[in-house]
């Protein structure tokens, strides 16, 4: 009799722990904390399951959610890439857009991300005109001319006009919006934490089923 009340408990045990299971994986509902994307297209051609966060250096938010992307970027696991695209939703936003096509082409981009946003969110300095953006890279160690240059190239254009076609084709219309897979976005989440969880849930769930 106790060997029986003893294997009841331990079946007991995993179910629960398979409705456990079930339930966080079921907290995140598509339609409401995530849209699915109507037009799959990943924004990379190596085939490798990304993460991308549509931005923009004139976003308020972004700036606050920059810490919590870098936290999940370190928590990606292998096999999943972290990507950015900055969105030009209007006129006011386009020169960060080129600013940020100018910094990647320059390579300095990494040093300067995090940074742009602290000089504009933190430090509260003027950072809104293409020159105003221009003095802010010259004061780190950047070249003000070759920054003017590359922000206003046309190799610029047609990156930001490429990478608007494809943030238009995910239908994201805010920013921060994490797109994972090219396939699904995020939408209506509490806080910058659900959408970390979230986003790491889905890039998981694409992972395994890639075959990576």
């Amino acid at each position: 009799m106790k060997f029986r009340r003893l294997a009841l408990l331990v079946a007991g045990l995993v179910l629960a722990t398979a409705c456990s299971a079930q339930v966080a994986d079921g907290q995140w509902q598509e339609g409401t904390q995530y849209q699915k994307v109507d037009t799959p297209q990943r924004a990379g051609k190596d085939g490798k399951v990304e993460v991308v966060e549509v931005f923009s250096y004139g976003c308020p938010h972004c700036g606050h959610y920059e810490a919590a992307a870098e936290d999940l970027q370190k928590q990606l696991p292998p096999g999943v890439v972290f990507r950015l695209i900055p969105a030009a939703f209007n006129t006011a936003w386009e020169p960060f857009a080129r600013a940020f096509y100018a910094a990647r082409e320059l390579g300095v981009l990494k040093q300067t991300h995090a940074a742009l946003f602290k000089a504009k969110y933190v430090d509260n300095y003027p950072i809104n005109t293409i020159d105003e953006i221009a003095d802010f890279y010259a004061r780190n160690g950047v070249d003000k001319a070759k920054f003017l240059a590359a922000a206003n190239s046309a190799q610029t254009t047609r990156a930001m006009q490429a990478d608007m076609k494809l943030i238009q084709g995910w239908g994201v219309d805010a920013t921060p919006t994490l797109v994972v897979n090219g396939k699904y976005r995020s939408d209506k989440v509490k806080d910058y934490n659900e959408l970390n969880a979230m986003t790491l849930w889905l890039a998981k769930r694409e992972l395994a089923g890639s075959g990576h």
